[in-house]
């Protein structure tokens, strides 16, 4: 296990009504004129948006309110919100949403108190300082309500890329998993698809005697396995969504990713899907995480294998671990295909002509300079074999 410092702030307050008191966590940690960023008319038709400025109203806290964000979320609102932040004199910014909204919110605090532009901070700037900002969340799916990431998609050349920094990790959020039961099926499963994403970018890695993270990973990966299912089956089970819902935040705020090198290549190769075809971003991870283990299989077999039995409940076979292994991603797509995502690029309308530039942009873009990943360095050539993989 490597050296590491690990410090996680934010409060979380988890339970149902929950919302309700948003406007006395905001004044727990000093905000007076807020900015509300939500995103389509969902938030607007449930009434949670008329619940959260109830409670902003019952607290004397005045604010001002800017929706439209959209998934993969675009910095044209970003630039849009800094302006509005500035000019209304806003000291902190509440994202009720997903995780699309919540990174637009951080991106819209970073920005609003900083001289250049933000997009600094997309290509590789750490984020030391940002206006305070909280959560209502209402998707278990990027964990961003937990952690000092955002990641948002430059419209000029559709260039999809994340920043961090202690700056941007919530003061606090809520996490009602009510909230969540009107969600599509696909909606749902995509945000699991994203959880266990986060799980396996910690999960797969060159170092060594990390026990205690490995079943961290693995017992919050059992636990979305186990609770999938029924949250499909059942849109208001409660408990279950209850259960996604803080593994999606213990699967991101780094809990589970002290001490360990990760990875990340993952997400980088899908970055380039969501930016160029606007998919949902767990959607391009379904297709990519099992195209990418299968590619990279051999470089620690066993990992592989621990993984297959540990969690899938595979057969060892012993006279040839890579069996076992091939079998432990056999049963992560037959899962992914089991909650509806799709797999391979026809169904997203991804084209081949486009790997070669994806592969490229990959590679080069967000101050890279030539690999993504760790487990395994992979350039252009890699990424481009791995993208062929999900025709």
């Amino acid at each position: 296990m490597e050296n590491f410092t690990f410090y996680s702030p934010t409060y979380f307050a988890f339970g149902n009504g929950e919302e309700n008191h948003t406007g006395s966590y905001i004044k727990r940690f000093g905000g007076s004129r807020v900015l509300i960023h939500y995103g389509g008319g969902s938030v607007v038709r449930s009434g949670l948006l008329d619940r959260v400025k109830k409670s902003l109203e019952e607290e004397d806290i005045s604010y001002v309110e800017l929706g439209g964000v959209k998934p993969n979320p675009r910095s044209g609102l970003v630039y849009e919100g800094i302006e509005l932040c500035r000019k209304e004199h806003v000291d902190f910014v509440l994202a009720v949403g997903g995780g699309s909204t919540i990174d637009s919110a951080k991106a819209i605090a970073a920005g609003s108190v900083y001289d250049g532009d933000f997009w600094d901070y997309y290509q590789g700037k750490k984020v030391e300082k940002a206006l305070p900002v909280g959560t209502v969340l209402t998707i278990a799916a990027a964990g961003s309500e937990g952690s000092p990431d955002s990641v948002i998609t430059k419209e000029e050349g559709m260039l999809k890329r994340g920043a961090t920094g202690e700056g941007l990790r919530p003061k606090f959020s809520v996490l009602n998993p009510a909230l969540t039961q009107t969600l599509p099926a696909y909606q749902t499963a995509a945000g699991i698809t994203d959880i266990m994403a986060h799980l396996f970018e910690r999960y797969f890695t060159n170092t060594e005697n990390v026990e205690v993270t490995d079943r961290l990973i693995e017992g919050l990966l059992l636990s979305v396995i186990h609770e999938a299912p029924k949250v499909i089956a059942d849109p208001d089970d409660y408990q279950a969504r209850a259960n996604i819902m803080w593994a999606g935040m213990m699967a991101h705020n780094n809990s589970c990713g002290v001490g360990r090198e990760q990875d990340w290549g993952s997400h980088d190769i899908e970055h380039e899907l969501s930016a160029v075809y606007d998919c949902t971003h767990g959607a391009g991870l379904a297709m990519v995480v099992p195209a990418w283990m299968t590619y990279n299989l051999k470089h620690d077999v066993n990992r592989f294998v621990q993984l297959a039995v540990r969690v899938w409940g595979c057969q060892m076979d012993f006279q040839n671990p890579e069996v076992t292994a091939r079998a432990g991603i056999r049963a992560l797509k037959n899962f992914l295909r089991s909650i509806g995502m799709p797999l391979n690029f026809g169904e997203i309308g991804a084209k081949e002509e486009d790997i070669k530039k994806m592969a490229h942009t990959s590679c080069y873009g967000n101050g890279r300079k030539g690999t993504v990943g760790k487990f395994v360095r992979l350039g252009e050539e890699d990424v481009e074999k791995i993208y062929r993989l999900m025709l």
